[in-house]
Protein backbone atom coordinates (compact mmCIF):
# COMPACT_ATOMS: atom_id res chain seq x y z
CA UNK A 1 0.00 0.00 0.00
CA UNK A 2 1.28 3.47 -0.86
CA UNK A 3 1.77 5.94 1.99
CA UNK A 4 -0.49 8.95 2.48
CA UNK A 5 -0.91 11.78 4.94
CA UNK A 6 -3.62 10.83 7.42
CA UNK A 7 -4.96 14.40 7.54
CA UNK A 8 -6.16 14.00 3.94
CA UNK A 9 -8.58 11.17 4.69
CA UNK A 10 -11.44 13.42 5.85
CA UNK A 11 -10.97 15.75 2.86
CA UNK A 12 -11.06 12.80 0.46
CA UNK A 13 -14.37 11.65 1.95
CA UNK A 14 -15.83 15.12 1.46
CA UNK A 15 -14.62 15.20 -2.16
CA UNK A 16 -16.26 11.83 -2.85
CA UNK A 17 -19.56 13.32 -1.69
CA UNK A 18 -19.17 16.36 -3.96
CA UNK A 19 -17.84 15.01 -7.23
CA UNK A 20 -17.89 17.25 -10.30
CA UNK A 21 -20.12 16.39 -13.23
CA UNK A 22 -17.10 15.13 -15.18
CA UNK A 23 -15.93 12.98 -12.26
CA UNK A 24 -19.40 11.47 -11.95
CA UNK A 25 -19.51 10.73 -15.68
CA UNK A 26 -16.14 8.97 -15.65
CA UNK A 27 -16.80 7.16 -12.36
CA UNK A 28 -19.79 5.49 -14.02
CA UNK A 29 -17.28 3.65 -16.27
CA UNK A 30 -14.47 3.15 -13.76
CA UNK A 31 -16.45 1.64 -10.92
CA UNK A 32 -17.19 -2.06 -10.54
CA UNK A 33 -14.05 -3.18 -12.40
CA UNK A 34 -15.51 -2.40 -15.82
CA UNK A 35 -12.15 -1.56 -17.41
CA UNK A 36 -9.80 -4.54 -17.74
CA UNK A 37 -11.13 -5.91 -14.46
CA UNK A 38 -9.24 -3.15 -12.64
CA UNK A 39 -10.44 -1.77 -9.32
CA UNK A 40 -10.43 2.02 -9.25
CA UNK A 41 -10.74 4.22 -6.18
CA UNK A 42 -12.02 7.78 -6.31
CA UNK A 43 -10.59 10.75 -4.43
CA UNK A 44 -7.77 8.61 -3.07
CA UNK A 45 -5.09 10.07 -0.79
CA UNK A 46 -1.60 9.23 -2.11
CA UNK A 47 1.38 10.75 -0.40
CA UNK A 48 0.62 14.43 0.14
CA UNK A 49 -2.09 14.62 -2.52
CA UNK A 50 -5.63 13.45 -3.18
CA UNK A 51 -5.93 12.07 -6.70
CA UNK A 52 -9.20 11.92 -8.61
CA UNK A 53 -8.98 8.21 -9.50
CA UNK A 54 -6.42 5.56 -8.63
CA UNK A 55 -5.96 1.99 -9.87
CA UNK A 56 -3.39 0.05 -7.83
CA UNK A 57 -3.28 -2.95 -10.22
CA UNK A 58 -2.22 -0.70 -13.11
CA UNK A 59 -0.31 1.76 -10.88
CA UNK A 60 -2.37 4.40 -12.66
CA UNK A 61 -3.70 7.78 -11.59
CA UNK A 62 -6.40 9.52 -13.64
CA UNK A 63 -6.77 13.26 -13.07
CA UNK A 64 -9.57 15.44 -14.42
CA UNK A 65 -8.74 19.09 -14.89
CA UNK A 66 -11.11 22.04 -14.82
CA UNK A 67 -10.39 25.24 -16.73
CA UNK A 68 -8.25 26.65 -13.89
CA UNK A 69 -5.60 24.03 -14.70
CA UNK A 70 -4.81 25.86 -17.93
CA UNK A 71 -3.46 28.85 -15.99
CA UNK A 72 0.34 28.79 -15.69
CA UNK A 73 0.29 28.67 -11.87
CA UNK A 74 -1.93 25.59 -11.82
CA UNK A 75 -0.07 23.97 -14.71
CA UNK A 76 3.19 24.27 -12.76
CA UNK A 77 1.59 22.80 -9.64
CA UNK A 78 0.22 19.92 -11.74
CA UNK A 79 3.69 19.25 -13.12
CA UNK A 80 5.17 19.10 -9.59
CA UNK A 81 2.33 16.81 -8.52
CA UNK A 82 2.81 14.51 -11.53
CA UNK A 83 6.55 14.26 -10.84
CA UNK A 84 5.86 13.40 -7.20
CA UNK A 85 3.41 10.65 -8.23
CA UNK A 86 5.87 9.35 -10.83
CA UNK A 87 8.41 9.12 -8.01
CA UNK A 88 6.00 6.72 -6.30
CA UNK A 89 6.08 4.56 -9.45
CA UNK A 90 2.70 5.76 -10.75
CA UNK A 91 1.63 6.82 -14.24
CA UNK A 92 -0.63 9.84 -14.50
CA UNK A 93 -3.21 10.38 -17.22
CA UNK A 94 -4.81 13.83 -17.40
CA UNK A 95 -8.02 14.77 -19.16
CA UNK A 96 -9.89 18.03 -19.08
CA UNK A 97 -13.46 18.04 -17.84
CA UNK A 98 -14.86 19.09 -21.20
CA UNK A 99 -13.14 16.18 -22.91
CA UNK A 100 -14.58 13.74 -20.38
CA UNK A 101 -18.09 15.11 -20.82
CA UNK A 102 -18.03 15.27 -24.63
CA UNK A 103 -15.80 12.30 -25.47
CA UNK A 104 -16.36 9.95 -22.55
CA UNK A 105 -15.97 6.73 -24.52
CA UNK A 106 -12.68 7.92 -26.06
CA UNK A 107 -11.34 8.78 -22.59
CA UNK A 108 -12.39 5.36 -21.29
CA UNK A 109 -10.66 3.73 -24.26
CA UNK A 110 -7.39 5.56 -23.53
CA UNK A 111 -7.55 4.46 -19.89
CA UNK A 112 -8.26 0.87 -20.90
CA UNK A 113 -5.30 0.80 -23.28
CA UNK A 114 -2.87 1.94 -20.60
CA UNK A 115 -0.17 -0.69 -20.41
CA UNK A 116 -0.04 -2.76 -17.26
CA UNK A 117 2.93 -2.16 -14.97
CA UNK A 118 5.97 -4.39 -15.32
CA UNK A 119 5.84 -7.60 -13.34
CA UNK A 120 8.54 -6.33 -10.98
CA UNK A 121 9.16 -2.71 -10.11
CA UNK A 122 12.74 -1.46 -9.92
CA UNK A 123 14.43 -2.83 -6.81
CA UNK A 124 11.55 -5.18 -6.08
CA UNK A 125 13.58 -8.30 -6.88
CA UNK A 126 15.96 -7.57 -4.01
CA UNK A 127 13.10 -6.90 -1.58
CA UNK A 128 11.52 -10.22 -2.48
CA UNK A 129 14.82 -12.02 -2.01
CA UNK A 130 14.88 -13.09 -5.66
CA UNK A 131 18.20 -11.54 -6.61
Amino acid sequence: MLPYEKRLKQNSRALRSNMTEAEQALWYYLRRKQINGWQFYRQKPLGRYIVDFYCPAARLVVELDGSQHFESEHAQADQVRDQYLAGLGLRVLRFDNRQVLLETEAVVEVIGKSPPPPLFQRGELMHRGLK
